[in-house]
């Protein structure tokens, strides 16, 4: 998780070229397909890693600590809205050949 932390994907819209996308499949859509699957790892591990932590802020009795609990927990929710999202992270690692994919109607064909 701390290398979506650091990452260098971007925070706002940016422009890619289709061919570098489509280049390790030769198509389009099986690329935006695998881009996809791991965007969704990627959100639900950001999303555990959130919970877990504003778990740790669970308190089940009301008090004046509360309101400070508060504020902490606002900050850890701020922390995670600031990151890159999980498409971008996605597409960043697909770009640096970072993922790793395979084609199983390529093996069925093999055997």
């Amino acid at each position: 998780m701390a290398d979506i932390k650091n990452s260098e994907a971007p925070l706002s819209t940016t422009t890619i070229d289709k061919n570098k996308v489509d280049a390790p499949t030769n198509n389009i859509y099986e690329a935006i397909s695998i881009i996809s699957k791991r965007a969704n790892q990627i959100n639900g591990d950001i999303k555990k890693e959130l919970l877990e932590k504003l778990d740790e802020f669970a308190t089940y009795n009301d008090s004046l600590e509360e309101i400070f609990e508060n504020k902490e927990q606002i900050e850890v929710s701020k922390f995670y809205e600031k990151l890159p999202k999980p498409h971008s992270l996605a597409v960043q690692e697909w770009l640096e050949d970072k993922i790793y994919f395979r084609n199983t109607a390529d093996e069925d064909l093999e055997q």
